[in-house]
């Protein structure tokens, strides 16, 4: 697992940019014990690696 920092966005936007796959955003979520894909202020986020198999929750566009 890696870590970044984000200022904000959604969990969408950052599983696209970090696994390549918007749909994979329950499993940052899950990481980090969110339930909220929508993020305010600064935020330190554990990453999982990527799994080009693991299938992903429900994308709801921002």
């Amino acid at each position: 697992m890696r870590t970044i920092t984000v200022a904000g966005g959604n969990l969408y936007q950052i599983a696209l940019d970090q696994l390549g796959d918007a749909t994979q955003w329950n499993r940052i979520a899950e990481a980090n014990d969110l339930v909220d894909p929508f993020i305010t202020g600064i935020v330190t986020l554990q990453i999982p690696e990527i799994d080009p198999n693991a299938g992903g929750g429900v994308f709801a566009p921002a």
